[in-house]
């Protein structure tokens, strides 16, 4: 295809070296004469390995070239892929200056073309900012779709990360323009994942905050082992080792809150602990109130719901278990009979004649009457409730009796639904 590159900066030169070592015809577009200059004489406006090379043979191939002009670039373009800044502004918002211009400089250009231009966001955007920003800047010429493409580049190893991706993520309203531009990496090794437009702008900050996460965890467990004298990097490495839970997908799924007898106490045991070896954990010291403010979140959920009788699925803190001991539901239904409401509550892994020890003394002290709000059956809470509450994941048959009742259904564990705290049919 022939593609047009918005900014000749950091991620549009490797982004258009890279596509011209593809296959396709690019031309770079900048206001500024050295990246233009760099480009067209086969070099690279700043150092990146691999990167001279590639833009000296793409240039010789007669694959890529540069331009100041935005018209020229655009003129034969069948997709024009925007790689300007959006940098902080002092508040922590993003600077959508450079952005918003180039769309209204691609406008009256695009509306004066015969075929249709697609514009590829690969800029770094907040969810929302394709459909109040760019698309209202381009126009109602009809002549343009808007699609998003966020990079996944690592100064040092940009061309690499573009060539071998792990993740190629492309999404739009329009399906024709999304399968042209995934097309684009059609022969790069990653299965491109094409998604709606708000979707792949969330999954650049989702992967950015991931990796920071990571980065700040390992750090802070460093700081707590150099006050041990345990070496850190042999805690991490064997932690890693672990690719059933620790790293792996298991726990990365929105939805309700955690609990049981590990995870709360062992975080408030390492917090307490590194507190009195005068060892701050900001990351770690905030996992227990984020934890609640979730759960806020689903209380408030509840609250907000216009029925007076509330059946609730899930009593233990996780499905497949009758351990009550810190379970989030447990406080849920604290706070919920709390406000007056009508509760039922139901969960197929618990009788409260049958519990015993720490189990029984936990959830007795927290709700002596505990006894008359539970159903010995789904169908207790199904005929008499108004609305069921999910906060626990149900088997695929108690998941078929529950849809099958007709009730409404609000998810708080993402069970039927693909965001906690929202009703599902």
């Amino acid at each position: 295809m022939k593609i047009a590159i918005l900014g000749l900066g950091y991620v549009g030169s490797v982004t258009g070296a890279c596509l011209a070592g593809l296959g396709h015809t690019v031309c770079g577009v900048d206001r500024d004469e050295f990246k233009v200059n760099s480009i067209l004489r086969g070099a690279a406006p700043f150092y990146e390995p691999g990167l001279d090379a590639l833009i000296a043979g793409n240039v010789a191939a007669g694959r890529l070239s540069a331009s100041l002009s935005l018209e020229t670039a655009l003129a034969d373009a069948d997709v024009a892929i925007v790689c300007v800044g959006t940098p902080s502004e002092r508040n922590g918002n993003l600077g959508l200056g450079q952005l918003r211009r180039v769309c209204e400089e691609i406008a009256p250009v695009a509306a004066a073309r015969e075929k249709r231009l697609i514009v590829v966001i690969r800029s770094t955007v907040f969810p929302g900012t394709c459909r109040e920003v760019i698309i209202p800047a381009l126009g109602d010429s009809g002549k343009t779709a808007v699609v998003a493409n966020p990079e996944f580049l690592r100064e040092g190893t940009a061309v690499n990360d573009f060539m071998e991706p792990e993740l190629v993520v492309v999404g739009g309203d329009d399906e024709d323009a999304v399968k042209t531009v995934a097309s684009l990496y059609a022969t790069l090794t990653a299965e491109t994942a094409m998604v709606t437009l708000g979707t792949a702008e969330m999954i650049k900050y989702a992967c950015n905050a991931w990796h920071a996460v990571k980065i700040s965890f390992a750090n802070e467990i460093g700081a707590v082992c150099g006050r041990l004298n345990i070496p850190a990097t042999e805690v991490m490495t064997t932690l890693c080792k672990d690719t059933r839970l620790n790293t792996s997908a298991v726990y990365l799924k929105p939805g309700f809150a955690f609990g049981g007898s590990c995870l709360p106490k062992d975080l408030r045991a390492l917090n307490y602990r590194s507190r009195q070896m005068d060892v701050t954990l900001p990351v770690l010291d905030s996992v227990l109130d984020s934890n609640q403010r979730h759960l806020q979140r689903s209380v408030q959920a509840v609250l907000d719901l216009p029925a007076k009788r509330i059946g609730i699925y899930g009593l233990a803190f996780k499905e497949n278990t009758d351990d009550l001991r810190e379970s989030p539901v447990v406080s849920l239904l604290e706070q919920l009979i709390g406000k007056g409401m009508e509760l039922r509550v139901f969960d197929p892994h618990i009788n409260i004649d049958a519990i015993y020890g720490a189990n029984k003394s936990y959830i007795l002290e927290s709700i002596p009457h505990i006894g008359r709000l539970m159903a010995s059956s789904v169908d207790g809470i199904l005929e008499w409730a108004e609305t069921i509450v999910l906060a626990q994941k149900p088997s695929a048959e108690m998941a078929g009796r529950i849809r099958a009742s007709g009730r409404p259904v609000l998810d708080l564990v993402c069970a039927m639904g693909p965001t906690p705290n929202q009703m599902v049919k």
